[in-house]
Formats: structure tokens, sequence, C-alpha cells
């Protein structure tokens, strides 16, 4: 595992899969074999994708008896969007030229000339 939690959390939402599970959690607990029921994919395999998520801190798993309910982690989330949050004024920045270059556009004017 990587040595800084962002790395392992944004290796850990590297794969579809398991955004999937983290999408289906969002929604509340689930047994592994609820989390597996959408997938064409062995109870093993879907293990492997929640310890992946268990480690990078996106999940926790309950201790109930037998059943080991899966809750969603959202602190591991909001690192990522903070992260993001900094490079905010990039994008909004290329939309605003983007904003500027397709009312050029609609006037005719495609490179910006003001003549």
């Amino acid at each position: 595992m990587t040595a800084d939690p962002l790395s392992a959390t944004l290796s850990a939402l590297a794969d579809p899969t398991r955004r999937a599970i983290l999408a289906r959690l969002a929604l509340g607990e689930a047994s592994v074999g609820d989390l597996a029921s959408p997938f064409a994919m062995s109870l093993p395999a879907v293990s492997k994708h929640l310890k992946v998520l268990e480690k990078a801190g996106l999940i926790a798993r309950g201790h109930r008896a037998q059943w080991r309910p899966c809750r969603i982690e959202g602190a591991p989330l909001r690192d990522v969007a903070d992260w993001l949050e900094s490079y905010r004024r990039f994008w909004d920045e290329s939309l605003d030229r983007l904003d500027v270059y397709l009312q050029e556009l609609q006037k005719g004017n495609p490179h910006g000339d003001h003549h």
C-alpha cells in the first residue's frame, strides 16, 4: 500500500467495481452478498475489492454475529474533494474562456477578433 492516504484513496477509487460498491453503500449498510449480487463475480472476488476499500479507509466492516455489514466512511472522500477543490480555479478559468469563445462563435467571430 502507498504511504500517503490520498494515494491509497485514489488507487481504490480507480476501479469501477469499487466505485459501484461505494455508490451502493452510500444508500446504507449492506452485506457482502448484497454487494456481490449486481456483479458477475464470486464472493471472494468481491471480498478482495472490499479489502482494498477497507485498507483505504473508505469502508468499515461491522462485527454483528455472522453478519459483517459494510458501511461507507466519508473522511477519505472529503480529503479527495478538498484536494480537487484546490484546482477549482483552473477549471473555472477554462470554463470562463470556453464561454467567451462560444459567445464569439455565436456572433460569427471564432477568433475573438473585434473588427
